[in-house]
């Protein structure tokens, strides 16, 4: 599929995930096989007040391509000017976050609050289309509640805007991430808007991602939480969509591995003592539901080093159950 002038190898998309989807977890993503993989978000005002630690986040060098750069706002001259930036570190597309529900973020307007000003929400996208050379995408939610479900008109207007693709997450912004998503939401949009349309929401098997688009219509999916300590996810849905094979779950020595492999990331991008605080969260999603992961995640979040992380997963896989 493409977006605007972007080709994508397959409809699988990361979903961008604050203080997850940083350079490391973006390279596994790609390295199995993931279509497009897109950033953390980024403040528009961090971006124009030079924020050090935002730069961090935009640091897209050396990825395979293409890379989606998220930001967010609710000033349409700050989003313009943030976008000429993110442009300009080699974002492939640009995001704009319109579904963000965490109250620090609705409170300034933002993220999810821009779907109860349509009107403004357009104008940013406006804006940044004028800006920027790349193709502008939108991340939205089925609506604020269940009272103002808006997400075809919004669609609508960011299309009408110059929005070259929309994704839709199937919850408003009231029910966080509990509940059930709601794919109707999914399809109205699709019918409603000639861009590609993304759907993101329960999809947590390679199963659910077909059903998704073959129930919506969907151009592409957006895979979230069921890829946290979980990179085949993603290898295993481009696998599945493609060839109807569903391919074995990775084995306990597998994930070690792989947890290994994003610890070393870690190190590399981040230095040992962020990496290691950082693995804490990483180690338990790996190794989650497997036998003594409990005992794991207390020796891990007492761990001081990259050597004693190492250690301890590697004892681990000694003694799983396999």
């Amino acid at each position: 599929m493409k977006i605007g002038s972007v080709q994508l190898e397959n409809p699988v998309i990361s979903a961008p995930m604050a203080g997850i989807t940083d350079k490391a977890y973006r390279i596994l993503a790609k390295e199995a096989g993931c279509g497009l993989v897109c950033t953390e978000m980024v403040s528009d005002q961090a971006l124009l007040y030079g924020n050090v630690k935002t730069g961090a986040i935009l640091n897209i060098a050396g990825e395979s391509r293409p890379v989606s750069i998220q930001i967010f706002g609710s000033d349409p001259a700050y989003m313009a000017g943030s976008a000429e930036i993110v442009e300009s570190c080699g974002a492939s597309l640009i995001d704009i976050n319109m579904g963000c529900p965490t109250p620090k973020i609705v409170r300034n307007g933002e993220g999810s609050a821009l779907m109860k000003d349509v009107e403004k929400a357009a104008k940013i996208v406006k804006s940044v289309v004028d800006k920027v050379q790349v193709p502008v995408t939108v991340k939205m939610r089925k609506g604020w509640d269940e009272k103002s479900v808006n997400a075809v008109e919004l669609a609508r207007a960011v299309v009408d805007a110059g929005a070259a693709a929309v994704t839709v997450h199937g919850r408003t912004r009231s029910q966080f991430y509990s509940g059930k998503a709601d794919w109707g939401a999914i399809a109205a949009v699709k019918k409603a808007v000639k861009v590609p349309v993304i759907g993101n929401g329960d999809i947590w098997s390679p199963i659910d991602a077909l059903a998704m688009m073959e129930e919506t219509g969907c151009d592409a999916v957006m895979i979230g939480r069921a890829a946290l300590g979980n990179p085949w996810m993603f290898s295993r849905t481009v696998h599945f969509l493609k060839y109807g094979e569903l391919l074995p779950e990775p084995k306990p020595e597998e994930k070690v591995a792989m947890a290994q492999r994003h610890l070393d990331l870690l190190v590399q991008f981040k230095g040992e003592r962020v990496a290691v605080w950082e693995m804490r969260k990483h180690a338990a999603w790996y190794t989650r539901g497997m036998r003594g992961s409990a005992r794991l995640r207390d020796l891990i979040n007492k761990a001081g080093s990259r050597e004693e992380i190492s250690s301890i997963l590697v004892l681990f896989e000694e003694n799983v159950d396999n």
